[in-house]
């Protein structure tokens, strides 16, 4: 064989393994996922959300079939009405909820979002639950200065809310900060290497 039929068939095996591949991958991931009759939410607020709990969700509806239903909680002042626009709440919470999504649909798991508005964080799981259906609640704890709910909102949702919840201990944090926020731990840390 001369070095140019080698070289040929190498780039014949290297095309067929590519094609191969991708075949494979889009077969794995469906391009429009459908969504499901079972139902899992995913609650969390506009401080960020918890890695862990958001994995474990992702994985509890991708073993299930089910649909995945992300719920920002907006907490809305009591000198405004329920139904007012929340531009400061939004700016942390919706790059939060498209980060949910993104990753839902990069495990293949089709998502339902939502955004739901209370008083308080408790005002806002009851709305949530009064209007959603749903199979399980997956709900991260609050570890240290990580993201999630309080043991007291987890004892009260568990006292409150019925169906399958499931509290996972959150780790690790997905957020953005506003730039401002960004500046002050900036200068604390400066300050206290200055010391």
């Amino acid at each position: 064989m001369s070095s140019a039929s080698i070289i040929l068939a190498v780039i014949l095996v290297a095309v067929l393994v590519a094609i191969v591949a991708r075949e494979l991958r889009t077969r794995r991931r469906p391009r429009h996922l459908t969504p499901s009759s079972s139902r899992i939410v995913f609650p969390f607020v506009a401080q960020g959300l918890s890695q862990r709990g958001l994995d474990a969700a992702l994985r509890i509806a991708r073993n299930e079939d089910a649909t995945l239903v992300p719920a920002f909680l907006a907490r809305v002042p009591l000198h405004l009405p329920l139904d007012t626009a929340l531009p400061r709440e939004c700016e942390s919470g919706l790059p939060l909820l498209e980060v949910v999504e993104q990753r839902a649909m990069l495990a293949g798991v089709p998502v339902d979002s939502r955004i739901e508005r209370g008083r308080t964080l408790r005002h806002a799981l009851l709305e949530l639950v009064g209007h959603e259906q749903f199979d399980t609640m997956v709900v991260a704890a609050v570890d240290g200065t990580e993201a999630g709910f309080h043991p007291d909102d987890i004892g009260w949702l568990l006292e409150h809310v019925g169906g399958e919840i499931i509290v996972i201990r959150s780790g690790g944090r997905i957020g953005f900060t506003p730039r401002h926020a960004r500046v002050r731990r900036v200068r604390r840390r400066s300050h206290a290497l200055n010391r």
